[in-house]
């Protein structure tokens, strides 16, 4: 087993019409054997930004605690606040600072512009390597189901019901058929007007 997978986890982002939303399910496990039902794997860095951190526990905790650390610098250096982009790229360069002794985490970053109100999604590896899409970004230890829900259940321009609904059911759908994910779940859907989060009820088996 990879020790990404070692503690399970499922982090779904998704883009749809002037809102963005993440999804995770709740599982805390040690291989096989669960240990935790409420672990958070995704962490509000500002109203218009959230992280979804999917990998060893540990590290989850110290990368929560580290980018709110040099996020809170940034702000207060710059005088401003720090845009989504700039935040992927921040977390980007922690990650590549420690390439030689990483992180165990694959993050997830996702955003709306305050200005334009466009999604922004990034995804990237342990050390940083960055991808950007418009669509979707998943991570966790079920990746290959979570593509596949995604790939079915996305359209374009979603509404932030819809988007909920969409985000819901894939993540149901993908940690069913994992089992080192699920034991429920949390949505969070950011539009200009605020930020909406929901507890989802799984599976406990």
């Amino acid at each position: 087993m990879s020790i990404l997978e070692y503690n399970g986890g499922a982090i779904i982002a998704m883009a749809g019409k002037n809102c963005v939303g993440i999804a995770s399910d709740n599982r805390l496990g040690i291989q096989l054997q669960t240990v935790a039902m409420d672990f958070r794997k995704i962490f509000k860095m500002s109203d218009n930004i959230f992280v979804g951190l999917a990998g060893l526990a540990t590290d989850v905790q110290t990368l929560d605690q580290l980018l709110r650390f040099r996020k809170d610098l940034y702000e207060l250096r710059e005088d401003r606040e720090m845009t989504p982009k700039t935040f992927s790229n921040l977390l980007s360069n922690i990650l590549y600072e420690k390439r030689f002794g990483p992180y165990f985490c694959e993050p997830v970053v996702a955003g709306l512009d305050e200005k334009t109100g466009e999604p922004f999604l990034s995804g990237m590896d342990l050390i940083g390597a960055p991808v950007y899409t418009k669509d979707f970004v998943v991570t966790g230890s079920c990746t290959g189901n979570l593509l596949g829900m995604c790939e079915t259940l996305f359209k374009k321009d979603m509404e932030p019901d819809e988007l909920f609904e969409t985000l819901a059911q894939a993540l149901l759908a993908s940690v069913d058929r994992d089992a080192i994910s699920g034991w429920g779940g949390v949505v969070h859907i950011m539009t200009k007007d605020g930020v909406m989060s929901k507890e989802l009820k799984g599976r406990m088996d």
